[in-house]
């Protein structure tokens, strides 16, 4: 089967859920481009060591580095089924995936596009509380901590801050979501709905 898929979508849609959905239903491996990449800085492997000199100035790191974690990781499973998370970010990067998976043999199958509003993206992030000492999330609408549990609110839950991450990835993937059109790989699945449903419209665009 091994299949490539790209999930698409702004922080907060949902893709983490769907991701974990399909892994344990079909062994799907995650792979969110922060993760690898600190992955490979604890690892200390040499690209390890390069991205961490860029994060520790707070630069963001160049595609060519960020594609050459992306090949590490896809070499260390070449059978598995892999979503990619958080890459590719621009065009210039999607053109260096389909070059990368061609390589190593794969091809990409599916970029499933979590569609959702604005306005419900901040109701899901700006109602987040974590509770600092068990680190369990909470939420003031869906999910309310007991009277108890002082909780506190993240800095990236913080509304103003989740509107600048919304415009950066507004003007970052509509050209992304262009080039995958013009691929007929691009699928749009409703992601305002609930997990369950947004599931099934994933599983059956993948015809699993």
């Amino acid at each position: 089967m091994k299949k490539t898929i790209v999930f698409l979508g702004p922080p907060g849609a949902g893709k983490g859920t769907q991701a974990e959905k399909l892994k344990k239903a079909y062994g799907f491996v995650h792979i969110s481009t922060g993760d690898i990449l600190r992955e490979a800085v604890s690892k200390g492997t040499q690209l390890g060591k390069i991205a961490k000199k860029y994060m520790d100035e707070g630069k963001l790191l160049p595609d060519d580095l960020i594609i050459g974690i992306i090949e590490e990781k896809l070499k260390e499973l070449p059978d598995a089924n892999i979503i990619l998370d958080g890459f590719p970010r621009t065009v210039g990067q999607a053109e260096a995936l389909d070059k990368l998976l061609e390589k190593l043999g794969r091809k990409l199958d599916a970029v499933i596009l979590f569609d959702i509003s604005d306005q419900e993206v901040i109701r899901r992030l700006s109602g987040r509380r974590i509770d600092p000492k068990t680190g369990k999330v909470y939420h003031i609408e869906f999910n309310p901590p007991p009277k108890d549990v002082d909780v506190i609110q993240r800095e990236d839950d913080k509304e103003e801050v989740i509107k600048k991450r919304l415009s950066v990835y507004h003007s970052q993937t509509s050209p992304l979501i262009e080039y995958y059109k013009n691929q007929n790989k691009l699928f749009v699945v409703d992601a305002s709905k609930s997990p369950e449903d947004v599931y099934k419209e994933i599983t059956s665009v993948l015809k699993l």
